[in-house]
C-alpha cells in the first residue's frame, strides 16, 4: 500500500484500513469495491487512479494485487460456511455448494465482527432462491443413480432447507450458552410434586433446548450420513413431517427424534405454559390414542428429564 498522491489528500493509516476492508470484502469484487459509494467517501478515486494507493508489484497491477485479498477473504468465508454445513456440503458436492454459498454471501454480506453469524441467513437464502418448477419440463436422470431419481420425486430444494436447518440449529445449540457444571432437574424432585399440584408446575427448560419441525427425517438422514463413508451418501428420504428436539450435555449436542404430541408439549412447556396448561393444549392431538396420554406423559417426563431437558420445576 502506498501514500495517496497529490490531490488525494493526506489520510489516516485507520482510513486506509477502513478503505482496504470495504474494498476486499464487497459481494462483488474488488474493483466493484473501489467504485462503492462507501469506499469513494473514504477516498475518492477516479477509474485508473487506484496506484495512488495500492502500488502495483513488477507482476501484478494494483487491481490484482486487491484481487488477492479478496479471493482470499471470500474463499475464507466459503470455507467456514462448509463448516458450519458440512453434510449438507457432501450432500450436493463441493462445486454446487460453493455456487450456492457464494450466492448467499451476495445477498447476506457478513456485517459482524465474528463469523459466527455468517450462517444464519442460509436456510432463509435456500427458501427465497427455490427453484420454481417449470410446467411440462422434462429431466432425464441415470435409473441407475438412486439418489438422483428419488431426488426428483421428492420436494428436493425442501429437503436442502430441512437439512440446513438441522445444521444451523446443531451450530446454535453447540455454540450457545449451556448448562455444564449446571444442577438439572432430576426425576425424584418431578416425582415429589403432589398429584394434586402437578397441573400448576412450571418446568423450566435448559437454555440450550431447542426444538426443530422439519417436512423431512433430515434427523435420521443426517445420522445415517455421519455413519456413512466418505464417498458414500445414504438414500434421499421421503417427506414425512418430523420433529426434532436438541439440547447440549457435556458441550456434545444431543439430537432426539419426537412424536407430534412429545414436541407440541415442550413448545408449551417452553412458552411458560405450566404442566396442565401444556397437556391440555395437546389432546385435540391425541385423537384415539386419548387413552395411552396419561401412560406416555409419565414415559416422557421420566426420558425428558433424565435427558437434562428441564433445569427447574416450580410452583
Amino acid at each position: 500500500m502506498s501514500t495517496p498522491g497529490a490531490g488525494t489528500g493526506p489520510r489516516e493509516l485507520s482510513q486506509l484500513q477502513l478503505w482496504f476492508q470495504r474494498v476486499i470484502t464487497d459481494a462483488q469484487g474488488a474493483e466493484a469495491g473501489v467504485s462503492s459509494e462507501e469506499a469513494q467517501r473514504l477516498i475518492q478515486l477516479a477509474p485508473g487512479d487506484l496506484e495512488r494507493v495500492i502500488t502495483r508489484s513488477r507482476a501484478l497491477t494494483a487491481a490484482e494485487r486487491l484481487a488477492i485479498y479478496a479471493n482470499a477473504y471470500h474463499s475464507r468465508l466459503l470455507e467456514c460456511l462448509g463448516e458450519v454445513f458440512p453434510m449438507l456440503k457432501r450432500t450436493l458436492g463441493e462445486e454446487a455448494f460453493d455456487g450456492l454459498a457464494f450466492g448467499y454471501l451476495q445477498a447476506f454480506p457478513s456485517r459482524s465482527y465474528t463469523l459466527n453469524e455468517l450462517g444464519r441467513h442460509f436456510p432463509l437464502y435456500l427458501e427465497q432462491t427455490r427453484p420454481s418448477p417449470r410446467d411440462g419440463e422434462s429431466v432425464t436422470v441415470d435409473e441407475t443413480d438412486t439418489n438422483a431419481a428419488l431426488a426428483l420425486a421428492v420436494d428436493w430444494p425442501s429437503f436442502l432447507i430441512d437439512l440446513a436447518g438441522l445444521e444451523w440449529a446443531i451450530y446454535e445449540v453447540f455454540d450457545g450458552p449451556g448448562v455444564e457444571g449446571a444442577v438439572l432437574l432430576r426425576n425424584d424432585q418431578v416425582l415429589a410434586i403432589p398429584a394434586e399440584r402437578w397441573p400448576e408446575a412450571k418446568l423450566t427448560p435448559v437454555t440450550c433446548l431447542k426444538l426443530l419441525a422439519t417436512r423431512f427425517p433430515v434427523n435420521d438422514y443426517y445420522t445415517a450420513l455421519r455413519k456413512a463413508k466418505i464417498d458414500e451418501l445414504p438414500p434421499v428420504p421421503a417427506s414425512a413431517e418430523t420433529f426434532v428436539a436438541l439440547t447440549r450435555r457435556e458441550y456434545v449436542v444431543r439430537r432426539y427424534n419426537l412424536s407430534r404430541l412429545e414436541y407440541e408439549l415442550l413448545k408449551a412447556l417452553k412458552e411458560g405454559r405450566s404442566v396442565g396448561e401444556a397437556v391440555e393444549s395437546v389432546v385435540p392431538l391425541a385423537g384415539p390414542d386419548l387413552d395411552l396420554l396419561a401412560v406416555n406423559l409419565q414415559t416422557w417426563f421420566r426420558n425428558w428429564t433424565a435427558e437434562g431437558f428441564f433445569q427447574s420445576v416450580s410452583l
